[in-house]
């Protein structure tokens, strides 16, 4: 069965463009070029990707991104902008967003861009394991509890709300605590080795985990470490919060 696809574009020609090429490639594709129309066919249908302009009627597509994440919608998106500031692309993936390209750009790109977060997505799937009991995969670090199954994190007992993106993160952080990770470990782990975005992105996420393990940051802190990446420390022997 062919893999759906929404894309979510209200200029017509690039609409019909990228229809077209994705029909070729053998993705069953919807096109909404409406906001908050495309939304609602988000929010009720399933798709295996969302292709989302920015820049849109009625629903601007961070709004939408935004509103779907809010719901616990995971379904990839990859974000178009015409836009070329920092500030977008890293509001896009902040919300949740899994890739972006930036206006204009080439066809060919956009479909590696898609095939590649597919397959990310497809491999992350197979890795889960329904069977499993949620105790045996559980990772306990003094104070922080990582529940993978669930995507589902809580710090000194509170619940934290994280992003897709945020999740593996962590989790591959929380894997080798102590343990320095480089950008490209990172990049390569969460986002897959045929990624085409460019560190910025690993850095913005941390950025964000950092703020919302704020929570108790005597429990737990991500370190920055110049030149090289990152690592997760752990302070384990703290008295438990009851």
């Amino acid at each position: 069965m062919a893999q759906r696809l929404l894309v979510i574009e209200d200029e017509p020609t690039l609409a019909r463009l990228l229809s077209y090429n994705l029909t070729q490639e053998g993705y069953e594709v919807t096109v909404e070029d409406h906001g908050t129309a495309g939304y609602e066919r988000a929010a009720k249908e399933p798709f295996e990707l969302i292709v989302l302009d920015l820049m849109l009627p009625g629903m601007n597509g961070l709004d939408i991104l935004d509103k779907l994440r809010g719901q616990g919608i995971r379904t990839p998106v990859i974000v178009l902008t015409a836009k070329n500031a920092e500030e977008d692309v890293v509001r896009g993936l902040k919300s949740g967003a899994d890739d972006y390209i930036t206006k204009p750009f080439g066809v060919s790109e956009l479909l590696a861009r898609v095939s590649a977060v597919l397959r990310r997505i497809s491999g992350l799937a197979e890795e889960v394991q329904p069977e499993t009991p949620v105790s045996a995969s559980t990772i306990i670090l003094g104070q922080l509890e990582i529940y993978p199954e669930r995507y589902e994190v809580s710090l000194s007992g509170q619940s934290i709300n994280l992003r897709p993106k945020e999740f593996e993160v962590l989790l591959y952080l929380a894997r080798k605590p102590g343990v320095v990770l480089t950008r490209d470990d990172l990049m390569n782990a969460v986002w897959g080795f045929d990624y085409i975005g460019g560190q910025r992105t690993v850095d913005v996420h941390v950025s964000s985990l950092r703020k919302k393990l704020e929570l108790d940051p005597e429990s737990v802190h991500i370190d920055s470490i110049r030149g090289v990446g990152y690592k997760l420390v752990v302070n384990k022997k703290r008295t438990p919060v009851v």
